[in-house]
């Protein structure tokens, strides 16, 4: 596989993903409809993609782009999702965080972020990227550039 050192799709993470897959938050499955099927710049998308020990909400192989949807599940574990991006970066993968809100309130301006960095193409040390000129203050210390 690409990856610097990680495997994908660990066969101890089956289950675990088929579970994410069949169990979709509300702006998981909004997003997916969008990006399923090449929908999103000619981009093909896997939903629950294992990377080491880690599941990505979507990933773009071709583009090594992570997207990741921060919702309830996401409160107080900022610790773990900054280990977790720094995992996935030397990887070589890029990674986007939205929150939910922004899926279902902001669903044109996430997909036009998610275009423009994969465009880029050149830098898999990015910044994790959040599209929101300021950050909610829940996010603050998170890592997140505006």
């Amino acid at each position: 596989m690409h990856y610097l050192t990680a495997k994908a799709n660990v066969t101890e993470q089956k289950e675990n993903r088929k579970a994410l897959r069949n169990n979709m938050t509300p702006a998981e499955a909004t997003l997916w409809r969008a990006l399923k099927g090449r929908g999103v710049g000619s981009m093909k998308f896997r939903r629950q993609q294992g990377i080491g020990p880690f599941i990505l909400d979507f990933y773009c192989p071709e583009h090594l782009l992570g997207i990741e949807l921060d919702g309830a599940s996401h409160e107080y574990k900022y610790e773990y999702d900054e280990k977790r991006t720094e995992y996935l970066r030397r990887q070589g993968i890029r990674i986007l965080r939205f929150s939910n809100q922004q899926v279902f309130t902001s669903m044109q301006g996430v997909l036009a972020e998610i275009v423009r960095v994969a465009k880029e193409d050149t830098d898999p040390q990015l910044l994790v990227t959040d599209p929101t000129p300021n950050p909610s203050p829940t996010r603050e210390g998170s890592g997140c550039a505006p």
